[in-house]
């Protein structure tokens, strides 16, 4: 289930022996009322929109649902890094599982500025065996110190509490809480391209969301506070027209109006916007230009007209929507790359269950439900 700020979309799944990814049983798509740039304001009106489209999907499906996985998404989603080392555990200084388990957590309590946040994902991105670099994962060598460098992957208390609490009065439980551009890009990004280099781009209706790849590991994520729905309303000012009507001319959907100089214009403006956040992060952790497969766009943004030149020429790199990606992910089912939130829950379902989640397989174990734990201790 994604959570949006405009829409909530529920992709229900069954993956049967035989087949290499999930059969969509049901695709459910409700307004959402209740939130603000991916936050829940209202407790009440949230409950109620997931509430309606549980009720959709049991319909379609002929059967309860009782159990779901959440992602993640909101201005309090983010990352960082941190390192930490621990002395190989075994006389023989071999090193094992659990070796990596307590570096990683040594990672952690080198962690600064945690209030009011809590880790969603903890991804390690590289491992030194007494000071030299290790190339894949280091059980079964030999060494004294194990140092790892750890991604972190949070997001704020409050917000998570709110999501789960609003699921959960909606008759659900919560089974997982998963970073929404993580979900995404297991439905729209190949092995080739995470190992390559790339940024996934899911621009929302109030927000953007990326997360930078890089051997096939994630290096970042970053939300930020715009989205598609700053550019239909720029449109509607622009050329003085309803919301409904602005929404359909962005798309290249609904009647032209005005001159197209002057649409395009509009719609370059807000883009570049969106895209100076982009390239002011890469920036920051030193890839702009540097990720040769480039840029994955997804999300309801990705429908705008002429978007892919439009990122090309911005930052002279690959650019592509996502919707050719989902499609052949889902067996054609899903064409709208608005759904790869959603699906990619579904597939990081079954990636969990074959533990394998994000080739971190020591480190997620069991990390969302202890969130979830945590976070039920606090509610009323």
């Amino acid at each position: 289930m994604d959570i949006g700020t405009n829409w909530i979309r529920l992709v229900v799944c069954e993956q049967k022996n035989g087949d290499s990814v999930p059969q969509v049983l049901a695709l459910v798509k409700r307004q959402s009322k209740g939130l603000r740039r991916g936050y829940v304001i209202n407790l009440e009106e949230t409950t109620q929109s997931i509430r309606e489209a549980l009720d959709d999907a049991e319909r379609i499906v002929r059967s309860r649902i009782r159990k779901v996985i959440v992602g993640v998404g909101g201005l309090s989603l983010g990352s960082k890094t941190a390192e930490g080392g621990v002395v190989a555990s075994r006389p023989d200084s071999e090193i094992t599982e659990s070796d990596l388990g307590r570096a990683v957590e040594a990672s952690e309590a080198a962690l600064t500025d945690m209030a009011n946040k809590q880790i969603l994902h903890r991804i390690p991105l590289s491992f030194k065996l007494d000071g030299e670099k290790v190339l894949g994962r280091p059980e079964g060598l030999r060494g004294s110190k194990l140092e790892v460098k750890t991604l972190f992957i949070t997001g704020g208390t409050q917000h998570l509490r709110d999501m789960v609490r609003a699921a959960e009065e909606a008759g659900l439980i919560v089974e997982d809480l998963v970073a929404s551009p993580f979900a995404a890009s297991l439905a729209v990004m190949t092995k080739v391209q995470k190992m390559a280099g790339c940024v996934l781009v899911n621009i929302g209706s109030q927000t953007t969301s990326i997360a930078v790849f890089e051997e096939g590991l994630p290096l970042s994520i970053q939300v930020f506070a715009i989205g598609s729905t700053d550019i239909t309303n720029d449109i509607a000012l622009g050329f003085k027209i309803p919301i409904e009507e602005a929404e359909k001319v962005k798309k290249g959907e609904g009647e032209p109006v005005g001159t197209k100089k002057k649409l395009d214009e509009i719609i370059e403006a807000r883009l570049s916007d969106i895209f100076e956040f982009i390239e002011m992060h890469l920036k920051k952790i030193k890839r702009s230009g540097l990720l040769p497969a480039g840029l994955i766009i997804t999300g309801g943004g990705a429908s705008i007209a002429n978007i892919e030149e439009l990122a090309k020429d911005y930052f002279r790199l690959p650019a592509k929507t996502a919707q050719t990606a989902i499609a052949t992910n889902s067996k054609s089912q899903i064409r709208d790359s608005a759904w790869s939130v959603s699906f990619g829950l579904c597939l990081f379902g079954v990636v969990e269950q074959e533990g394998n989640s994000f080739g971190a397989r020591v480190t997620l174990k069991n990390t969302q439900k202890k969130i979830l734990a945590w976070l039920k201790e606090f509610m009323p």
